[in-house]
């Protein structure tokens, strides 16, 4: 077929249109309630987790969430913490079925048992070709960006987490693994700086807030637009396993925390994050699509009742700063 003239000034421009999508926490622990509810059903992660929204994840560019346990056989807990998180390695396939790209490992639990535990951790996912960021073997690698080429744009990820009110979590050293924080935000803010300059789009991972809460702390609201200007495009963050709001900030949007994606037994509502970018050399946008969820009962379903779905929009609206969420679930900015 002859391309037209229009066709080829309309490639000339160097179109681009691409999907980042982005879930909650996760939790493959052995002896927590998900993965025992795993082991008793059939069809593995299909049985847990909606069929319909493995799709959408498989079908993105880049599908990412929160790695919020280790994998491995090795270590001991660490003492006088409440909570402690171990998988198999095994498990990384669990990944692979979702269609998980990356993950961040800038959380809390990266380091439940021992230095030994974060090192397995970023093995096992190395060797299931599953990337990883905001931790690493040293400092340098822990705040080092993991960058993705789609249709000729650079994307950078990159992580941090404030997310301990006593820090067992360690910050990597020169010389040791641990993970990059962000209690003083200056070496997040240099990240960041640093990704920009090679990488058309940032985004930024933000382990914070209070769990068990709709509610954001000043910290959040302060740090988010922090690094928004430091070059940050987009801020996601997780840790309080409830969602937060949507804040635009400058035209960019803060989304405060995911919540849960498929993690314990509570009933919660929570989303999957789709980003759609497209544009070209003249003009470029960016649209959050909110596709509601409900994780109950160790399942994560999609939600597909109409009633259910403009639920879960009004409560987003209402603990948001200044969007509208459409019936579709497209994420306007209110100016």
């Amino acid at each position: 077929m002859p391309i037209s003239e229009d066709t080829e000034e309309d490639n000339d421009l160097n179109p681009y249109d691409f999907v980042l999508a982005f879930a909650g926490d996760i939790n493959f622990d052995e002896n927590w309630s998900t993965m025992k509810y795993y082991n008793t059903v059939e069809d593995g992660i299909y049985d847990c987790i909606s069929p319909e929204l493995i799709k959408m994840m498989k079908e993105a560019d880049i599908t990412c969430l929160n790695n919020e346990f280790t994998y491995s056989t090795g270590g001991d807990p660490l003492s006088n913490k409440a909570y402690t998180f171990r998988a198999h390695p095994s498990r990384v396939d669990i990944l692979k079925e979702m269609g998980v790209d990356i993950v961040s490992l800038a959380n809390n639990h990266a380091y439940d048992y021992g230095e030994q535990s974060l090192i397995d951790t970023m093995a096992t996912l190395k060797q299931a070709d599953i990337l990883y960021f905001g931790a690493g073997h040293n400092l340098d690698e822990a705040m080092t960006p993991v960058y993705f080429e789609i249709e000729g744009k650079t994307i950078a990820y990159v992580a941090a987490s404030r997310a301990e009110k006593y820090k067992m979590t360690p910050q990597a050293t020169e010389e040791a693994p641990g993970i990059l924080r962000c209690y003083d935000t200056e070496l997040f803010v240099q990240t960041i700086r640093e990704a920009k300059k090679k990488s058309d789009y940032v985004i930024a991972y933000a382990h914070w807030g209070a769990e068990w809460t709709h509610e954001l702390e000043e910290v959040q609201l302060t740090t988010g637009k922090e690094y928004l200007d430091a070059g940050a495009d987009i801020v996601i963050g997780a840790h309080p396993h409830w969602l937060q709001g949507i804040e635009y900030y400058d035209g960019k949007p803060i989304i405060y925390s995911l919540g849960n994606f498929w993690f314990n037994s509570q009933t919660i509502d929570t989303i999957l994050l789709n980003i759609h970018f497209y544009g070209d050399d003249t003009e470029e946008s960016i649209e959050l699509e909110i596709v509601p969820v409900i994780q109950a009962n160790m399942r994560t379903q999609i939600v597909t009742e109409q009633s259910e779905k403009e639920r879960i929009f009004s409560l987003l609206e209402d603990i948001s700063i200044n969007v509208e969420i459409d019936e579709m679930g497209i994420v306007s900015e209110i100016k």
